[in-house]
């Protein structure tokens, strides 16, 4: 697998990433955990070390489901998510972005 470097701290990823939002999120119904837990972990003995998720996709419930994927992996992969929703706690609703940015 090629591999790519991110950012300015050289951060080294497979050039090949896995999106993993339909697992859990967006498009039907959520798929069989057992499966995709599977299907996260051949994408490792397959050379992908970088993986995508957030916060929204659930809400929460993909993330959790690709930290108990890569766990056993957690020094060889990297995961990006993407957080600042806002959620309703009650509901699960997403309500829009809580983003607060500052400038240096």
């Amino acid at each position: 697998m090629k591999k790519r470097t991110l950012g300015k701290f050289n951060l080294e990823v497979s050039a090949i990433g896995l999106g993993c939002m339909g697992m859990s999120f967006g498009y039907g119904p959520p798929a069989d955990k057992k499966e995709m837990i599977s299907l996260i972990r051949k994408s490792v003995e397959m050379g992908v070390t970088f993986f995508d998720t957030a916060e929204v996709y659930g809400p929460f419930t993909n993330e959790e489901l690709v930290g108990e994927s890569l766990l056993p992996y957690r020094n060889q992969v990297v995961i990006a998510t993407k957080f600042g929703f806002k959620i309703d706690a009650q509901t699960g609703k997403y309500g829009g972005q809580n983003w607060r940015f500052r400038a240096h």
